[in-house]
């Protein structure tokens, strides 16, 4: 029975799936999905609660059945034949499709060092399981990668009396995503809950004493984790025969080289107004790109053009993020007792925010500065650096001009 087929049971497949319904499709769904679980949220596996890990469902198997979502837990994609529009699932069956999203997502990139199979991955609930399982006051870890996943990591194991140090290969954490004064200070926050840092130390090998670095030096760990970022999963896609890149290449509209296929999620890299193609990593996006997807899907010719964001938490520090500042840009920041926030302009108009608080200080303001950045405002600095000016009076304003 064709209709669509969904590859990939995260975030994205799985929203992609209820926003066909809510856009009026009545024809099959299947969502494929390679984890045993029902659909889960992965942000709440680094915040485990009264020392278990969090598994937070994205839906219910009753509101998977209320939707006629046909779940295949438990299986993947085998092989794709682009001319057949059919998918082979691993356990042999075959899926025929009229139109086919590939949400395949993300795997953790891997160590090439000796001992490296060692080190434990932080993607999914089992990843998490493992690292927690052997969680517990006094133990010794070693965090390879000082990204957003590895510093969200250290600041949970140090609420839980762990000794933790941090590996990155780069001379400052935080460097790819988060701009420099806020990586800045979150870095010097785990510095001073008692966090050690090892940077622009590359890593020889691992061993039953932790992690041997390229300088010579030893970090001993009973536990080691790898937090080096992941890399699009794409391999379906490759071998089908479909565009691909640094993801599955796509148009604005999500489309893949294939008419009736595509893409959206960590493993989709759009083709961008200016040249070239962009794949972002976050879970609104994976939302987003998701709805997007499914109207497409149904003969909608919309193309994604969503305002990129993303949090962290780290210990009672809050990070939101906005847009894309660049090095170039031109920053004016805003502080007040529990909050900073960072504003970044381009020829004098508002295209990126970011802001670092206690707990949700700064959420408001980000969420304003975003409505902002999708007016194309060109404020005056000088406002943007008063904390006593009125975001959401200049956003009013705005509109009603």
């Amino acid at each position: 029975m064709s209709g669509i087929v969904i590859i990939g049971a995260g975030e994205c497949g799985t929203r992609a799936a209820f926003a066909l319904r809510e856009a009026g499709y009545s024809g099959t769904i299947i969502l494929v999905g390679a984890e045993p679980h029902l659909p889960y949220e992965r942000p709440p596996l680094s915040k485990p609660m009264d020392g278990a890990v969090r598994m937070k469902p994205i839906c219910t198997d009753d509101a998977l059945a209320a939707a006629g979502i046909d779940y295949r837990r438990g299986v993947s994609a085998a092989t794709l034949d682009v001319a057949a529009a059919t998918v082979i699932l691993s356990d042999g069956r075959p899926l025929t499709y009229e139109k086919l999203l590939l949400a395949t997502g993300a795997r953790p990139r891997k160590l090439a060092c000796p001992g490296a199979e060692r080190a434990l991955d932080f993607r999914t609930h089992a990843d998490a399981e493992a690292i927690f399982a052997n969680v517990r006051a006094g133990v010794s870890a070693a965090i390879i990668g000082a990204g957003l996943i590895g510093m969200e990591l250290a600041s949970v194991l140090r609420g839980r009396d762990v000794a933790v140090s941090i590996i990155e290969a780069a001379p400052k954490p935080l460097g790819r995503a988060v701009p420099p004064r806020f990586a800045e200070g979150l870095h010097a926050r785990h510095v001073s809950e008692g966090v050690s840092f090892h940077l622009d130390r590359g890593v020889v090998a691992i061993d039953d004493g932790g992690v041997l670095l390229a300088d010579g030096s030893r970090v001993q760990a009973q536990l080691v984790v790898s937090a080096i970022g992941v890399v699009p999963e794409i391999s379906l896609a490759q071998q089908a025969g479909l565009a691909t890149g640094n993801g599955i290449l796509t148009d604005a509209c999500l489309r893949t080289s294939a008419a009736d296929i595509f893409a959206a999620g960590d493993c989709a890299a759009v083709s961008q107004p200016g040249g070239g193609h962009v794949r972002f990593e976050s879970w609104r996006n994976a939302r987003d790109q998701a709805a997007t997807a499914a109207r497409n899907m149904l003969g909608a010719a919309e193309p994604f053009a969503a305002i990129p964001w993303f949090w962290s938490d780290q210990y009672d520090l809050g990070l939101q993020v906005v847009g894309l500042p660049q090095p170039f840009h031109r920053s004016i920041v805003r502080s007040s007792g529990d909050k900073e926030i960072a504003f970044y302009l381009e020829d004098g108009r508002l295209v990126a925010a970011a802001g670092l608080g206690v707990g949700s200080a700064a959420a408001k303001d980000i969420k304003l500065a975003e409505m902002l950045v999708a007016a194309g405002v060109t404020p005056d600095p000088a406002a943007l650096a008063d904390p006593d000016a009125n975001l959401k009076m200049l956003l009013k304003s705005v509109r009603a001009a």
